[in-house]
């Protein structure tokens, strides 16, 4: 996940790279190639370009993954090669490399003088080039460019020199900078860890007396487990034999930085991150931009799906009616084609509206973000030709004015239409009576519940971590792989 090219253009939407999974069984009547695949379609969200799962039974390492989705990867016949083990891991992947490297396919398995482990990340490690060439110089031999073989070369050089894996991991994190929640299985234990900003989610359950180290709360809930706690920026959880261990790092972060974009858009609804519910972080934002945009109009709807909450929010806090205004065919397969006509064709087949309640009324339709601007043309347009009145567009987030450099797929600056418009010359491209976004002021209110601080860098150009090295930042400026 670490080649910088132009987003995806399906649907000009952000993006995020993965989700991951880790249980420990202790002796519970559980499956958990069963419980693995079930997590990964609450996972699907965060990725879905390919999926994958490993378990380790007396030490025994099996892996089945692939390009696609979780349905595709997986069937009773795929299913029945995996062992019924102790400990496994799982991952669904985003990539922003087109061509869609199968090396880069997690779990990744690997195995060293010390054994084997298998990683799952989710993130973006930004001294990747200066780790990558001092570990080549040592002899190291790259598969692909995924920030997980990174990690897991890292943790096994470290491991030669260290009495354990726990102190191998830490090291480990010592050396790696950027953004990364990830799980380990190793021959003995189940290993989740965080960096020291806390970039990513990562959060811990149970289920009977088995543990469970993912992505997002809505995986526990799920499978009718129990929600622990969120691992801390900078821990490292371990769960072996002898029950569940905690260490934290000796670094700590001036700041704690949680993408703010997690309860804008990439995590569940019924997710809770971080001590925040993400589906009351949007109905806030709903809300608040009531406050600075009163509108006034006969129906409020949201873009299909990550719309849908802070809409409802804004009609509340209005009296506005909520309704129905797009219906979005969610049975769209995947497709090989690329560029233009692929976009051309998601955008006319993915939503339509909804003509007898949209026709002859003044709407506020209310989407998360706004990248590039072609989907929110699509959207007015879809609304135009099914007879509406007039069009109210409001943005649930601010825009979008610097990349991401911690893991979040936006492109670069250039690609923002907001870096090269006034918002009055954006309401004209996409054809709408009004457009609004919310303000950073209030999107930091929206998640004002949290139990740590967030990282809104795409809309201030304020970043909390280290800013990576000029290579890295490189990638972005000339849209260039490695």
């Amino acid at each position: 996940m670490n080649n910088y090219i132009e987003i995806d253009p399906a649907l000009d939407k952000v993006n995020d790279e993965c989700g991951v999974f880790g249980i420990y069984r202790n002796n519970d009547d559980i499956n958990v190639v069963t419980v693995c695949h079930d997590a990964l379609y609450s996972l699907q969200h965060r990725g879905h370009v390919s999926a994958g799962i490993t378990v380790n039974d007396n030490q025994k390492f099996t892996t089945i993954k692939e390009l696609g989705m979780v349905s595709e990867v997986f069937n009773d016949k795929t299913l029945a090669k995996l062992p019924n083990g102790k400990i496994a891991v799982a991952h669904v992947r985003y990539t922003m490399n087109a061509a869609l490297d199968r090396a880069a396919n997690q779990p990744l398995v690997i195995r060293y003088r010390e054994g084997s482990i298998a990683i799952a990340s989710n993130g973006s490690i930004t001294n990747f080039p200066e780790i990558r060439r001092e570990l080549e110089r040592g002899g190291s031999i790259f598969q692909s460019n995924s920030n997980a073989e990174l990690m897991a070369y890292v943790i096994a050089t470290e491991r030669i020199h260290t009495d354990d894996m726990e102190n191998a991991v830490l090291c480990a994190m010592k050396r790696l900078k950027g953004a990364y929640s990830t799980v380990i299985c190793a021959p003995t234990r189940l290993i989740g860890f965080r960096d020291i900003h806390g970039f990513r989610p990562l959060c811990i359950g149970k289920l009977q007396d088995s543990y469970i180290i993912t992505s997002e709360s809505c995986v526990i809930d799920t499978l009718g487990g129990e929600l622990i706690r969120d691992v801390a920026p900078g821990e490292m959880v371990v769960i072996d034999e002898d029950g569940f261990h905690s260490y934290m790092l000796d670094q700590k972060a001036d700041k704690t930085s949680l993408c703010v974009f997690e309860y804008v858009y990439f995590a569940r609804p019924d997710s809770v991150i971080d001590g925040m519910n993400v589906y009351t972080a949007r109905l806030k934002a709903g809300e608040l931009l009531y406050k600075e945009y009163p509108l006034e109009a006969d129906m409020v709807c949201g873009v299909p799906d990550s719309g849908i909450i802070a809409a409802e929010g804004y009609a509340r806090a209005s009296g506005i009616p909520y309704g129905m205004g797009f219906m979005k065919n969610k049975f769209l397969g995947r497709n090989s084609a690329t560029g233009m006509d692929k976009k051309k064709r998601l955008l006319h087949t993915k939503l339509t509206a909804l003509k007898a309640n949209v026709a002859g009324k003044r709407i506020i339709v209310i989407d998360d973000s706004i990248v590039r601007g072609q989907t929110s043309q699509h959207i007015v347009n879809l609304l135009r030709k099914a007879g509406a009145k007039e069009i109210h567009m409001l943005v649930s987030s601010p825009p979008f004015v610097h990349p991401c450099y911690f893991g979040i797929d936006i492109g670069d600056s250039e690609s923002f239409i907001a870096n090269r418009m006034s918002i009055e010359e954006i309401r004209q491209e996409i054809g709408a009576d009004t457009l609004g976004y919310l303000s950073v002021e209030s999107l930091r209110k929206t998640a004002a519940g949290a139990n740590i601080e967030l990282c809104d860098g795409c809309f201030t150009k304020q970043f909390s971590a280290e800013i990576p090295t000029s290579f890295f930042v490189d990638k972005y400026a000339k849209k260039i792989e490695k």
